[in-house]
């Protein structure tokens, strides 16, 4: 694997891990401030939180596995 592809996965895995924060927010702020009335927003956000987790998730486990073959 090249440098400039190893740089790609590493700017991957920092626009996951923060997409990933911004839904994480997104549902700590639907729990601490509008619950129980915006109970109806609750399953879409938390899916939404989940997706961006699992898309760091996997953007991160290549990274390492590609830094891995490399080093």
């Amino acid at each position: 694997m090249t440098d400039e592809e190893l740089k790609k996965l590493e700017k991957e895995v920092k626009k996951t891990k923060r997409l990933a924060s911004e839904a994480a927010m997104e549902l700590h702020d639907l729990i601490e401030d509008r619950l129980p009335d915006a109970y109806g927003e609750l399953l879409a956000i938390a899916q939404n939180t989940y997706d961006a987790c699992k898309a760091w998730d996997e953007a991160n486990k290549a990274l390492l596995a590609a830094s891995s073959t490399v080093a």
